[in-house]
């Protein structure tokens, strides 16, 4: 509601007390900064300001800041203002603005390419915007090829892009000597695994999926597959099928604890591949921090906490190998971080632009990577298999196949009862 005051500046001084006794709980503000200061002036002109009493002027300036909205300091400044010069006159600002690089449609490119990759790193995100543009050739991502990865943050708190814009089970203690306890060293070599279980939840006692996730120790190649149980005759297959993906002989194992993987069948599984099996040592959660990292990072982030009944499994574990697995590997960059030692020896993490790439452009880095591959894998079909999409296509068309799934998935699965309204 707008109110419009006639003649309030000629007001009496019996009249000005009426008035902010009768509305203190009222609230006014001016229409802008040129009409405040105008009325400010023309009410201590007619009030005769510089002759009136203490008492008198105090008054005064309450109701210029009860009428306009201002603060008592800020009223104060503009009648020291009327004092020193005879008006109360609007400044223009005189500090420098710097023009804009950035324009509307590049924080709406952006916002689409975080709703795509949903929201990875500044970093990250920053090597995307590169690669769109000097490897995929498209012209839009000309100006966001340069950003910072500040800038993009600082994009992201506008609000024009504003507009646009996990529960683990823990694991069981198992005296099961299975499995060697140590950390696996694999001297900058591919094919030494992480591998965690991610459980999708339960619901009135039906467990839900589990997803396997393996993480190269070294490239951070991911695999992620799903199994309707844990036991061994569910797992092996899914295991299985996850090793295969990886393009790169496998040569190290190492998981936690947990029961699912420290068993013979799992055990006698590795021994047929010849692979070294290890596992987390007591009180040293470092050991598996890659794949617990990617598990938040990853399946929770694209998949959620809700739960999902393991009749689902199989369908989730075609869009893992159709979909997400590619995506992982050749479209999303990942943080490699620079390690340097000090003079005390304390090792320091540094994460750098040039440090993020993607597991592809990783592998493709280490010195004879070629001879990593396995036996009818080679580099060129990697390369085509980058190549064929751009990441934020890529990644448009994961979201989109993920969207589809996860609906089929709900469909089926049960939804939380409704608290019925009280009467």
């Amino acid at each position: 509601m707008q109110i419009r005051m006639q003649n309030a500046e000629a007001l009496t001084g019996r009249q000005i007390d009426e008035f902010l006794t009768g509305s203190e709980g009222i609230g006014f503000t001016g229409e802008s900064r040129a009409a405040i200061y105008g009325w400010t002036e023309r009410l201590l002109v007619a009030q005769e300001f510089s002759g009136k009493n203490k008492k008198q002027r105090g008054a005064i300036r309450r109701y210029a800041s009860k009428v306009t909205g201002l603060s008592l300091p800020q009223v104060t400044r503009l009648i020291r203002s009327y004092v020193q010069t005879g008006t109360v006159e609007l400044r223009v600002s005189l500090r420098r603005r710097f023009p804009g690089k950035y324009t509307e449609r590049d924080v709406t490119l952006l916002a689409a390419v975080d709703r795509a990759h949903e929201r990875l790193s500044g970093p990250a995100t920053q090597r995307i915007l590169r690669r769109e543009h000097e490897e995929y050739g498209k012209a839009e991502y000309a100006r966001l090829a340069g950003i910072s990865a500040a800038h993009i943050y600082n994009l992201r708190d506008s609000l024009r892009y504003r507009r646009q814009a996990a529960v683990f089970e823990p694991t069981r203690p198992s005296a099961n000597a299975i499995g060697e306890r140590r950390r696996p060293e694999p001297q900058g070599r591919p094919g030494y695994l992480r591998v965690d279980t991610v459980h999708q939840g339960d619901w009135e006692g039906a467990k839900g999926v589990y997803h396997i996730n393996a993480v190269d120790t070294v490239t951070q190649w991911q695999v992620v597959g799903c199994a309707p149980r844990i036991n061994v005759e569910n797992l092996k297959p899914v295991l299985e099928a996850i090793l295969h993906q990886f393009p790169f002989l496998i040569l190290g194992f190492h998981v936690d604890n947990g029961s699912e993987y420290i068993n013979y069948g799992i055990s006698e599984m590795m021994e047929v591949m010849m692979v070294e099996f290890t596992k987390s040592r007591a009180c040293r959660s470092q050991d598996n921090a890659l794949v617990e990292g990617k598990n938040g990072a990853i399946i929770r982030k694209l998949i959620g906490y809700g739960h999902i009944p393991a009749g689902h499994s199989e369908t989730l574990h075609k869009f893992y190998t159709t979909q997400l697995n590619p995506y992982l590997n050749f479209h999303r960059p990942c943080g490699f971080a620079t390690v340097s030692v000090d003079a005390r020896g304390k090792r320091k993490r540094q994460y750098r632009l040039e440090d993020y790439a993607t597991p592809y452009q990783k592998l493709k880095s280490l010195p004879g990577a070629a001879g990593y591959l396995k036996a009818g894998i080679t580099m060129e079909a990697l390369e085509r298999t980058a190549a064929a999409m751009s990441d934020t296509d890529f990644a448009r068309k994961m979201g989109a196949a993920k969207s589809k799934v996860l609906r089929a998935c709900k469909i089926e699965s049960p939804c939380l009862p409704r608290t019925p309204m009280p009467e």
